[in-house]
């Protein structure tokens, strides 16, 4: 299989970022594009929008540039993008309009009782409804 463009989804995370790194790693390997992903959540409206709204855009840009770091560091050049809406749908979005060709994503690596309370993560919405294959990044086990 050849992927040629890459689509890591990021909120900067250290998980995330372990995707991050996962998707240069498979960039190199397919001299393929990577495509970094921040989405301002939509569903998260506790308080003043707007001031959420800039925090998350200051944040997005944050984990962005962090994602570029990381890839310039390895001369590989990682691709910007910040969207407006509900997670998993604009990733999905994203994927159709950009002909993505692998998503790697990391994950938070929950099990038991806490992966039941977290069900709904974006990561699994993103698996369920893709056609393109998705990396699971587990976190660093110690």
């Amino acid at each position: 299989m050849q992927y040629d463009r890459i689509l890591v989804p990021t909120d900067g995370s250290d998980c995330a970022n372990r995707g991050v790194d996962r998707a240069i790693d498979l960039a190199e390997r397919f001299d393929a594009t990577v495509h970094a992903l921040y989405v301002v959540d939509k569903g998260e409206r506790p308080g003043d929008w707007d001031i959420l709204v800039e925090r998350q855009e200051a944040a997005g840009e944050a984990a962005l540039d962090e994602a570029g770091e990381r890839g310039a560091a390895v001369e590989i050049d990682v691709k910007k993008h910040l969207r407006r809406g509900y997670p998993a749908k604009e990733i999905l979005s994203f994927v159709a309009d950009n002909d993505i060709d692998v998503i790697v994503m990391g994950t938070a690596g929950r099990s038991g009782i806490d992966r039941l309370r977290h069900a709904g993560s974006t990561t699994e919405r993103v698996i369920r409804r893709t056609s393109v294959p998705v990396f699971a990044v587990p976190p660093e086990r110690e």
